[in-house]
């Protein structure tokens, strides 16, 4: 059994459960970081300034870290994210930013952990645990980011190799498939070369359109007629071989037909998935794809489910540019007092899928 500290001991102050308890009720963000509490009734535990409803005081146990309350049991409050507070929040920030100033050449580890002030092996775990990705992780998608910024504007391979930070173009081609869905030269000319093909089909939501590469789908439209959801299709891929047919992929059309009008129930098959989006977005993405059929969360909350509790207007841009409808769910996410916000393919059937939902 972990044990609960009867005095939680950070750097050189001691504060003692009496202490911790008053700083829960009062709300105290100046304890942020010290310790943690944690609820036996819920198994959850939270920062001190945490802002969900205050626990009877018999239920609650305090831990030095978020680790001995975690090794107890508990599960970190996604409202207030107290892993990101107590795991050197503002130095992950500064790693972050030193790698959006680098975005051109490979930073060392060792680099990153001298410029955040934290050791190698911490800088490693914190960084994954906030941020999602590995620093490896971010830097690759970071390049990719400009790689695929320098092609679009127009820059030969070569030069988009260079000015991303990608040691030769050999590598690149080697990854593309990886990295872009395709080879960097059809990526430049908007995908010309790539093959998509698309199903339409009727819903209780409207026309659905299905498209799909070799890889997954690739886009999930809604819409009150066949012209519509092709148009949608093409301005996102607009130089892409588009052919439409029915005979393509019939499992993974299926799967998301039934995830429309069945949403409550486990899918037969997984839908396999080609994506392709900076790292912060294949973020959010997960985590709306993480959201129970019937429930709803806020962009606010979806911030805190990534450890950014400060990104809500980055989450909200993400889900704006989410491509595959119901498969992503961004419609579950709603503004913090619950009223519908916008939807790409309309609010009106963003409150059919959700009442449909629940049930």
């Amino acid at each position: 059994m972990a044990t609960m500290v009867a005095e939680t001991t950070t750097s050189s102050t001691r504060i003692s459960d009496a202490e911790a308890w008053r700083a829960v009720v009062a709300r105290d963000a100046r304890h942020d970081g010290r310790f943690v509490y944690a609820v036996r009734s819920t198994r959850i535990y939270c920062r001190p300034s945490c802002p969900s409803r205050r626990p009877l005081r018999e239920n609650v146990s305090f831990f030095t870290t978020p680790d001995d309350a975690e090794d107890a049991g508990f599960r970190a409050c996604l409202r207030c994210s107290p892993r990101a507070e107590s795991a050197g929040g503002e130095a992950i920030e500064r790693a972050v930013q030193y790698l959006d100033a680098n975005p051109d050449r490979a930073v060392s580890l060792s680099e990153l952990a001298a410029h955040a002030g934290l050791s190698t092996s911490h800088l490693q775990r914190s960084f994954k645990r906030i941020v999602g990705v590995s620093p490896k992780e971010y830097q690759d998608a970071r390049r990719v980011s400009l790689f695929k910024t320098r092609l679009r504007a127009g820059d030969t391979v070569s030069r988009a190799t260079y000015e991303a930070g990608f040691g030769s173009s050999s590598r690149v081609y080697e990854r593309s498939d990886e990295l872009l869905g395709m080879t960097p030269a059809a990526y430049r000319r908007g995908g010309a070369g790539v093959e998509i093909s698309y199903t339409i089909t009727e819903t209780s939501v409207g026309r659905v359109l299905v498209a799909t590469t070799d890889r997954g789908v690739c886009a999930v439209e809604l819409g009150a007629n066949d012209a519509d959801v092709e148009r949608a299709l093409h301005a996102d891929f607009p130089n892409a071989r588009i052919e439409r047919s029915t005979d393509g992929h019939r499992a993974w059309v299926r799967g998301v037909v039934e995830r429309i009008e069945h949403p409550r129930r486990t899918p037969s098959s997984d839908v396999p998935l080609d994506m392709n989006g900076s790292a912060f977005q294949q973020r959010v993405w997960k985590a709306l794809r993480d959201i129970p059929a019937g429930e709803r969360r806020s962009y606010r909350d979806v911030a805190e489910a990534i450890g950014n509790p400060r990104a809500v207007r980055a989450v909200a841009r993400a889900c704006a540019t989410n491509r595959l409808a119901v498969v992503v769910p961004c419609h579950r996410v709603v503004r913090e007092d619950g009223s519908l916000a916008g939807y790409k393919w309309g609010v009106d059937r963003k409150r059919r899928l959700l009442e449909d939902e629940a049930g």
